[in-house]
């Protein structure tokens, strides 16, 4: 059973163009190479000074969450976030009427 995977944590609101670009480049290199659905978003208010962002990546393979990790760190995008990245995993169900 394939799963949804859920990343979410802040940016400093003054870092929201840098860290847009680097994690745009970052989700569509993962993208390209691993063929899944990625999305990026981020909370349209601004609390504490900083945007909720959230990575959003369809259909991925159990390890996913290490080549994640990976790129994060290849990107840079570790220094532009502040405190930690909370990772959820989700799966589709199917309800009966």
């Amino acid at each position: 059973m394939s799963s949804d995977l859920y990343i979410y944590y802040r940016v400093a609101a003054g870092n929201a163009q840098q860290f847009d670009q680097a994690a745009a480049k970052m989700q569509a290199g993962l993208s390209l190479q691993y063929q899944v659905a990625t999305a990026l978003k981020r909370s349209p208010e601004i609390k504490d000074e900083h945007h909720t962002w959230m990575e959003v990546y369809s259909s991925v393979p159990p390890d996913f969450t290490k080549i994640i990790d990976q790129a994060v760190a290849e990107h840079g995008l570790a220094a532009l976030i502040d405190g930690p990245r909370h990772t959820e995993f989700f799966v589709n169900i199917s309800s009966c009427a």
